[in-house]
């Protein structure tokens, strides 16, 4: 890993109460789609309890020429600062880091089960999987409350058309609760979803990432299922 310091370009909001944030990206800084970053702020005109550094999955993937991270927008001083951060804004970040990288056997299907801003390190590896036309078939289970509160929804649906080994299952546990009309999957992430989609179960390498509760259940429902850990690989996501 390495130290680099990088400017915010611009931010956006990507869904109900989630912001991304796009910062330069230093010619040197390679990584792989899936891997995260430290990121912290320098002298921020506030902080608070929880420090100014956070860990950021980067949400963008390696061909691009930025590096994004995606977040929910809590009331703490670092996302305060980050909301109200002009364009230009100097970070410092530390990267990159961690192994949920995509598996090298591409005669075995992935499966990411993403909850909420979990979505982001699937993100990633979709848009890199599309660029570069990697042969694996990827199936992509995406929870959330309702299509509002869905980061990067249009995009992630698109990417069927531009990548003919990728499935996008969304699937909404509050839509009832939403405006916008919603014709997919409802409910949480379960084994019967899991198996009315999926060819086959007992072949693909798993992929989650999401709150702990939702790491922890996806982890029950998959031994259920008979999957073992060497299929698993996963990633929590504390929401701050």
């Amino acid at each position: 890993m390495a130290i680099h310091e990088v400017r915010l370009v611009r931010s956006e909001t990507v869904a109900e109460g989630t912001m991304a944030f796009h910062f330069s990206r230093p010619p040197e800084f390679r990584f792989q789609a899936g891997q995260s970053l430290a990121m912290s702020l320098i002298a921020p005109p506030e902080t608070d309890g929880e420090g100014d550094t956070r860990t950021f999955t980067i949400a963008s993937a390696p061909h691009e020429p930025d590096l994004m991270a995606a977040t929910r927008m809590r009331d703490t001083a670092f996302k305060r600062v980050l909301k109200s951060a002009p364009v230009g804004t100097v970070v410092r970040i530390d990267g990159p880091d961690g192994e949920m990288v995509l598996h090298d056997d591409a005669g075995r299907p992935a499966v990411f089960l993403a909850g909420g801003i979990g979505i982001t390190p699937f993100l990633s590896m979709a848009r890199h999987a599309a660029r570069e036309r990697l042969p694996h078939r990827i199936y992509l289970f995406y929870s959330n409350r309702r299509p509002q509160d869905a980061a990067f929804l249009p995009e992630l649906q698109n990417l069927e058309r531009l990548n003919s080994s990728y499935r996008l299952i969304a699937t909404m546990a509050e839509a009832g609760k939403s405006a916008r009309p919603w014709s997919g999957e409802t409910g949480f992430i379960r084994r019967e979803m899991l198996e009315r989609h999926l060819p086959d179960v007992a072949s693909p390498v798993y992929y989650f990432a999401g709150p702990p509760a939702m790491t922890m259940a996806m982890r029950e429902m998959l031994q259920g299922m008979g999957v073992g850990e060497d299929a698993m690989r996963y990633e929590e996501f504390y929401g701050y």
